[in-house]
This record gives structure tokens, C-alpha cells and sequence, in this order.
């Protein structure tokens, strides 16, 4: 069994094979590790990167800094935890500098997943504009109220429905006593939550 790290021909990981030479001075060996150039990124095209073999490539990235050259602001502003984020991608980038975003109709969109509105089934809001959370909405629900209930309202469906489901009430009729606890429960939740105070 012949083990990865034993092969003559091991890859390392970023070698470019080629027939370059390595640009360090005095060197024979083919550079197949590329650097950034010394002059920055090349702005009217594609970057001529410096290409280094394995020794020399290891020797250039101990060496390499990157904030070299910039002030102490341009350094804060490069290590902001933002940094980079808040440039548009070229495909969002507004052309010409207009408001004309990228046009959504170009899009293959079988799924409707660009077009689609997300909806959300809400029961409609209070008329006195005091919230209501999701166990108000559920204890709601249990006794058969709208979400616009007062608190007047509140007492007398809780006690017709003691009435219907108290076995006391009802000809000692025990079958609705797990419906009796919810309607108790239901009672106690709503009568203390911020809607009905």
C-alpha cells in the first residue's frame, strides 16, 4: 500500500503547472506557485501574477504583509468586521449608475421562487391597537372569539361554556372534562394578558 504523502508526485495545494521559470533571482526551478505582483492589482485587465517555485513561494507568504504600506485608518477600516460586504456583485451592480436594477424577467424561474409573496395567514388585529400574542390568539381559538373581543365579552363565553362542560351544569356528563381544562386554561391566560387589562 503506497500512502498519498509517499508518492513522488504529491500535489500541493495551489500549484499551477506550466513552463515558467521561477522569478526569484538565481533560480532554475519551474515556478508553478503564483504571488500577487509587486505593483498591486493591475486595473485595465487581468493580473500578471509573480510565479515562484515551491521554496521561494513559501518564502514570499512568511514575508507577505498585507496592511504594508497603509496608514493606521486604512488598516482599521480594512479589518472591520464589514469589510467588503457593502459593495454591490457585478450582477447587482446598477448599470451606468441609474436605479435600474437587474431585470428580474431575465430570471428562469420555474419555481416562482423570485415572484412568489411570502404569505402568511394572520388572524386579523385588534381594533384598539393593543398586540396579541400567539397563545392569546390560541386561547382565543379555544373559546370560540373573535380577536377583537373585550373583556365583557371574555367572561360571558367563558361562563357559557363552564356551563355546557361542567359535569355540575350539564347532567354529570364527564366526557368534556379535557375540554372543560382547556376552556379553564384559556380563561386564566387571556384574562391576564396585556389585551384584556
Amino acid at each position: 500500500m503506497i500512502l498519498a504523502k509517499d508518492r513522488p508526485n504529491a500535489r500541493f495545494h495551489g500549484r499551477i503547472e506550466g513552463d515558467r521559470p521561477c522569478e526569484a533571482p538565481g533560480c532554475d526551478a519551474a515556478g508553478e506557485f503564483r504571488a500577487p505582483p509587486l505593483d498591486g492589482p493591475a486595473r485595465d485587465g487581468p493580473p500578471r501574477f509573480r510565479w515562484f517555485c515551491l521554496d521561494h513561494v513559501r518564502a514570499f507568504n512568511s514575508s507577505y504583509n498585507y496592511f504594508d504600506g497603509m496608514s493606521a485608518e486604512e488598516i482599521h477600516h480594512a479589518q472591520r468586521p464589514m469589510a467588503g460586504w457593502e459593495r454591490e456583485t457585478r450582477a447587482f451592480a446598477r448599470a451606468g449608475g441609474g436605479d435600474q436594477g437587474p431585470r428580474w424577467a431575465d430570471f428562469s424561474d420555474p419555481l416562482d421562487a423570485i415572484g412568489a409573496r411570502y404569505r402568511r395567514e394572520r388572524a386579523p388585529e385588534r381594533s384598539d391597537g393593543k398586540p396579541l400574542s400567539g397563545q392569546d390568539r390560541a386561547s382565543l381559538k379555544v373559546l370560540g372569539l373573535a380577536p377583537d373581543a373585550d373583556r365583557m365579552a371574555l367572561r360571558k363565553r367563558y361562563s357559557e361554556l363552564v356551563r355546557r362542560y361542567h359535569p355540575d351544569r350539564n347532567g354529570g356528563d364527564r366526557s368534556h372534562e379535557a375540554m372543560l381544562q382547556k376552556v379553564i386554561a384559556a380563561y386564566q391566560q387571556l384574562r391576564q394578558a396585556p389585551a384584556f387589562a
